[in-house]
Order: C-alpha cells, then structure tokens, then sequence
C-alpha cells in the first residue's frame, strides 16, 4: 500500500500541483486548505506524512504539532515556508517538526526530505506504479470535484443500472462520450461490447450499412458481407454520437430498428434479432429540430428517456486546474517530459480563459505547452493563449491607498475568498496580502 500524504496549503493552484507530482510519483494523497480542512482528513485517514504550510489562513501550521501531541500520533511534518519565515521554521522543528522546506519548493530536495521522513518514522517507501488522483476514474479521464460535475456523475450513477435510453446534450469538445462509456461501465451490460458512431461522419448512402450491415454484392463497393453496429454491439451498448447529423431517411430507420429490435442487414432476405441499449449524445437543440422539421419527435422520444446535460469546461471553473494538470501528466507520460506544473501566471491564465472549446482545447494546449516550455514549469507563454479572451475581474495592482481596503475586498470576492489568487489579481504577494488583511481587520 503506497504511503499516504496530507497537503495542508491555502494555495490551490500550489497545492494540486504538488498533489499531482506526489502521486506521479507512488504516493496517496490528501490535501487540506487550512487547520480545520487538515483535521477532518486526519480523522479520515491513516496518514503516513504532513506537509503543512507555516501560515494558514485560520493560524499556523505549527497547531498540527499540537495536535498530533495530543492525539498520540507519531506523525512527521515538515513545514513549508517562504524564505524570510525559515526562523519560525527553525522554531517549529524545536517543538517537534521533523524538517522544513522554503518556498520556492525544489522538488528533488522534497523527495529526499519526505523519503527520510517516512523512512526514520515507520515504514519504506512503497511507490507502486498506477497511482492515481482521487478524482480520476482511469488513464483517460478525470471526473472532476465541481458541484455541477457531482451533481451530473450523481445522474450518472442513477440512470446506469437501469435499461433508459440516454441522450447526452453537451457542447463539443465536454466528453460526452466518456459519459456514454461511464455508464454503460456502470450498467448491467458492461461485460458487453460498447460500439461508438459518430452519426456525423456516415454518408447517407451508407448510413444503413454502418448500422445494419450489408450482404456481399448488395451494392456497388461491396465486396465483402459486413457485421452492422447494431449486431456488433449485441448485448451490450450501442453509443450514437451527434444523432442529430442523421438524414431524416435514416432516422426513421433507425426508429423502426429500436422499436422492433431487429434489423436487417442491406441486402438480406431475413431480419436479425438484437438486444442493445442506446446512448445518443448531440451538441444541438433536437426539439428546436423537431419545430424546423429536420428531426423526427418520435425518434426523439425514443431516444430521450433520460436526459443527461454536459456542463462547458467554463461552467466548471473549480475543475480547470485538476484537468489541467491531469493533461500535463498524460503529456509528460506521452512526450517523455518531466514538467512539474504550472506557474502562478499560468495558472491563473488557465482560470479565467474562456475555453471555447472546452476539455479538448484544454488538453490540446496543455500538449503543445508541455513540447514547448524550457523549464520546469509551464509559462503564460508556453500556453500561447490570447489573454484578451480571459474572462473574469479587471483588478489593477494596488496603486491608490485610500481604496485599497475596496479593492483587497473585491479581490477576495471575485477569487471566493482565495487569497493567493487575490494576491496575484492585486500585483502583491501572499505574506503581503495577510499583513494587509489584519491592518485592515478583515477576517
């Protein structure tokens, strides 16, 4: 069993991409973005490791050392802090840290420290391959922690043992087919195939064939008998990506095959039996379709038992930074790098871009960021992302002092509160920012 970390850091961006490098690198772990975040992940889990910040938006990360005191826990921590804070370091390993790191963190130096930790306190270090983020499901896709990603994987999770047709309504580039294979993973006919057609790229003319199939010689071009998608994926799920590009010729078709369960291939004298649950996906309006007459309401009907809508990356704007890192990880496996993350511009640009095209843009950028960038961490040019298409707060550095309180405040509530953020909206650093908020007696 991999040993297991807690992060306590109010610096999101920071904090995951320290997450992600941990676990790439065999480690479970778990993060906390203050004291009262840490302790209920040390009441849920059996933690191997803390690495805490030494500042901490509800007090010093020095309490955890009181804590692990008190609750007879045998616990390292190694305290991370900025350079003009390593006294107050020095002071927290006299009360029982077993080391300190100053930021900015040098990863091999972190390693070193976090193995002789776990190794003088308890255990080896286990580093078995496959780790994965707690928000992941496979190598392929990351879910994501956003409350509309919880609330669309709750449906998920609902509608998939059931035998409902699904239509999945999401704008391109959202993953909807890693939804369609979700939840047939999830259904009863998951020992089944799964057979995926993007309805968009069939010709009309072929359009029966790709469905049903065809008997050899029942038309020009067909030299063999083929297997249609429809037998193909007998049993199990049959996904139909952007159904709306059907010809109404081929939607009803389609509809009689559904209705009747079975098919019969292009040039066959006898029908076929088939079992299969479809799962249609479309990025169109299909009842604005039905009222213009280029989709059939029955069909639509049929297809649509549950409805399933796909949240736009932009939407999701906690999750932005848990797939972007995710998508490093993938490039670095896949090009060979080693990058360690994102800088707090990148970061930040990452945030508030507008993502037109969604996940798939998303991760096209991250692979040619990761081919491109030079050092250890990916730069704002690396992305070569037009910041005139950022959305979000127009905040200017703090020039004025008689509205500075004004504008700390409204930092704070275009970020919800995040501070490293604000700080970076406000052209100041972090330590800063806190001296600042308690001159001004702002909790």
């Amino acid at each position: 069993m991999a040993n297991s970390i807690l992060i306590v850091e109010d610096d999101l961006t920071f904090a995951t991409m320290l997450k992600t490098w941990l676990c790439r690198k065999g480690f479970q772990v778990f993060t906390g973005s203050g004291l009262s975040g840490a302790y209920k992940e040390l009441e849920k889990n059996d933690i191997d490791l803390i690495l805490s910040d030494l500042r901490l938006p509800d007090g010093d990360g020095t309490s955890l050392l009181e804590w692990r005191k008190e609750n007879n826990k045998d616990i390292p921590v190694i305290i991370m802090t900025s350079y003009a804070d390593i006294q107050s370091a020095v002071n927290a390993m006299k009360n029982g840290a077993c080391d300190y790191v100053s930021k900015p963190v040098r990863p091999d130096e972190l390693l070193k420290k976090i193995e002789e930790a776990i190794n003088t306190h308890s255990k080896p270090v286990e580093k078995p391959a496959g780790q994965k983020n707690s928000a992941v499901v496979d190598n392929e896709f990351m879910e994501g922690k956003s409350e509309l990603a919880r609330q669309m994987y709750n449906y998920v999770s609902l509608v998939a043992p059931t035998p409902m047709a699904v239509l999945i309504n999401g704008a391109s580039g959202t993953g909807k087919e890693y939804i369609a294979k979700r939840i047939h993973m999830q259904s009863k006919r998951s020992d089944k195939p799964f057979v995926a057609i993007d309805c968009g790229s069939i010709p009309k003319e072929l359009a029966a064939s790709e469905f049903f199939g065809h008997i050899k010689g029942s038309f020009t071009g067909a030299i063999n008998d083929k297997v249609g998608a429809f037998v193909e994926a007998d049993g199990g799920t049959l996904f139909l990506d952007e159904v709306g590009n059907l010809s109404y010729d081929v939607q009803v078709q389609l509809l009689r095959a559904l209705q009747e369960r079975r098919i019969r291939p292009v040039g066959a004298t006898k029908e076929i039996e088939v079992d299969v649950r479809v799962v249609c996906a479309t990025n169109e309006n299909l009842v604005e379709a039905i009222e213009n007459g280029s989709f059939r309401e029955d069909l639509y009907h049929r297809i649509n038992e549950f409805t399933l809508r796909m949240p736009s990356l932009q939407e999701r704007r906690d999750d932005i930074m848990l797939f972007a890192n995710f998508f490093l990880d993938r490039a670095n496996r896949e090009l060979g790098r080693e990058l360690i993350g994102f800088d707090a511009d990148a970061a930040m640009l990452l945030q508030n871009y507008s993502w037109p095209g969604n996940l798939r843009q998303l991760k096209n950028i991250i692979n040619r960021a990761t081919l491109l960038a030079q050092g250890s961490f990916i730069t704002v040019a690396d992305l070569d992302l037009p910041q005139s298409e950022a959305v979000g707060a127009t905040l200017q550095p703090l020039y004025d002092k008689d509205d500075e309180k004004k504008r700390i405040l409204d930092a704070l509530k275009h970020t919800g509160n995040n501070k490293s953020k604000a700080a970076a909206l406000l052209g100041i650093d972090r330590k800063t920012l806190y001296n600042k908020l308690k001159f001004y007696g702002v909790e």
